[in-house]
């Protein structure tokens, strides 16, 4: 089920999606300083993926709590440098996100690491119109294109959407040029690095920057929504006259005689 975190009237929607053996939990916890930064513009909706990941022993039981979006190994495994695989599980979860974002009304996607991935291939499937999603912005932290063979044409074209592009300059899980790849797919994307490695940064000197995109992205959404209720407010339907309504024509009978 998704999990909400406080919201209030008058802020975006944003549907995050979690990383690798990460959950709709423990994703919210390590976004907490970054959810507090940009909480005036924003309401997060939290959903777990569908699938267990498998354990990280050999022979160890699976831990429920950490989740996978998709497999890309023959072994049900995942890996983002991993080029050729499979994609096993993946529609399990698009129709899990999509359902969620018809369900909660959402605006906008942000995803880390597999997540992240997974945002961009969101986009793309909404830039083509494959999937019921639209999204008005995307931000994407870790980020890299997927390696399966059924996703090797998810990138051919360039995603026209507000974009945010986070990543770590000692990134050694996703380095930096993964990254970078995931991100010149979009039209024109903003980047933020820092110069960590794995992780979500939420350091004060980069609060300007979130605060910044999530309000220009809550202006613009309200400044079209005026739009539209303007256009529906002032535009007006006529009715084509029922049969009943038309002019009665003159007959021989109604006519002068001469």
């Amino acid at each position: 089920m998704p999990k909400e975190s406080e919201g209030g009237d008058g802020k975006l929607k944003v549907l995050a999606l979690h990383g690798y053996r990460q959950n709709a939990d423990t994703f919210k916890a390590k976004l907490g300083s970054f959810r507090k930064f940009v909480n005036k513009y924003v309401e997060f909706v939290f959903v777990s993926a569908p699938h267990t990941a498998a354990p990280l022993e050999a022979g160890g039981a699976p831990d429920p709590n950490q989740r996978s979006w998709w497999f890309n190994k023959e072994d049900r495994t995942f890996k983002g440098t991993n080029q050729g695989g499979p994609a096993y599980g993946f529609d399990e979860s698009l129709r899990l996100v999509e359902k969620t974002w018809q369900t909660e009304g959402c605006h906008g996607l942000l995803g880390f690491s597999q997540g992240a991935c997974f945002v961009g291939l969101l986009c793309d499937l909404s830039a083509r119109g494959m999937t019921t999603m639209k999204p008005q912005f995307a931000v994407l932290a870790s980020g890299f294109r997927s390696g399966s063979l059924v996703h090797v044409n998810y990138y051919e074209n360039k995603i026209e959407l507000p974009s945010l592009h986070i990543f770590g300059e000692t990134d050694e899980i996703i380095t930096k040029d993964m990254s970078e790849a995931l991100s010149e797919t979009f039209l024109d994307p903003e980047i933020v690095t820092h110069a960590g490695g794995h992780y979500f940064p939420a350091q004060a000197s980069l609060k300007e920057t979130y605060v910044e995109f999530f309000r220009d992205q809550l202006q613009q959404y309200l400044e079209a929504k005026e739009l539209a209720n303007a256009t529906e407010a002032n535009s007006f339907h006529i009715e084509e006259p029922t049969e009943l309504e038309t002019p009665r024509q003159h007959s021989e009978s109604d006519s002068d005689s001469d």
